[in-house]
């Protein structure tokens, strides 16, 4: 019989000092520490076409940056969701990869997904939309002459002899000289920066649609180099590219269309 109470006592006995043991730990554990208030000021341009009579203006929206992802784009939607439902912008992958979100951030045309925060709260950050492109709403522009640009350089593979069996196929050193040309997403960040597209965008095709002239020119299955180049033969097309490198300099993706206009030059001079 006493055997029998000494052992039902043991586990009574475990199961409080189990007890005292966890309200003990709890009472030593550390408290989370809240991150300081971080608050910056964001001028956001902003115009509205129901409502014509309004000129554009910067508006002011001030946020904790520490209740915010890194990136430009993470405190364009916080404001979207918790302040302002009107701001309109255009997004989509998040990734660098779409485009959509490319805009003018503090003087520079970029993506905002890609753009981090400057953390800086004594300096504001200002964002507008593309510049010298017509506006649809705040910080969405109007690319519908720039994407009819691009339709008009024909961007897909072109020839009238396709292999008999299989597949067109490139060498190793054919396939690398389109590195640097099909990465463009067409966010339009150097066209838009260009001086030569600003003052003459209705003729001249700008950087990004140039850059996409070159990448089909340079494929070694397209059969249409010739007439492609043909197209580019006038004043305006091509040649009102001075050189600037304001497009190099901008893209986000970090390519080059400086240079494939220059090589368009160089073919166009050698034929």
């Amino acid at each position: 019989m006493q055997s029998l109470l000494a052992a039902r006592r043991v586990p009574q006995a475990l199961a409080l000092s189990r007890r005292s043991f966890a309200s003990s730990a709890s009472r030593f554990q550390a408290e989370p520490t809240q991150k300081p208030v971080l608050l910056k000021e964001f001028k956001i341009y902003r115009w509205n076409p129901d409502e014509p009579a309004n000129k554009p203006t910067l508006q002011s929206y001030t946020i904790d940056l520490n209740q915010t992802g890194p990136m430009i784009l993470d405190a364009l939607i916080k404001i979207k969701n918790e302040i302002d439902p009107t701001l309109t912008f255009r997004r989509s992958c998040r990734e660098g990869i779409c485009g959509s979100c490319a805009m003018n951030i503090d003087g520079q045309n970029t993506l905002a997904c890609l753009c981090r925060i400057d953390r800086d709260t004594k300096s504001d950050s200002k964002i507008y939309p593309l510049p010298h492109m017509y506006v649809v709403k705040d910080l969405v522009p109007d690319l519908t002459l720039f994407y009819k640009q691009y339709k008009s350089i024909q961007p897909y593979l072109q020839n009238d002899n396709p292999p008999a069996q299989g597949e067109f196929l490139q060498s190793p050193e054919e396939r690398k000289k389109l590195d640097g040309l099909y990465e463009c997403i067409l966010c339009a960040c150097c066209s838009t920066s260009c001086p030569s597209y600003w003052w003459n965008q209705d003729e001249y095709l700008g950087p990004a649609t140039l850059m996409q002239a070159y990448r089909w020119i340079a494929d070694s299955r397209d059969g249409y180099g010739a007439e492609r180049k043909e197209k580019l033969q006038n004043e305006m097309s091509l040649y009102r590219c001075h050189t600037i490198f304001n497009c190099s300099k901008t893209c986000p993706k970090g390519l080059n269309p400086a240079a494939a206009i220059a090589k368009i030059k160089l073919e166009l001079a050698a034929d």
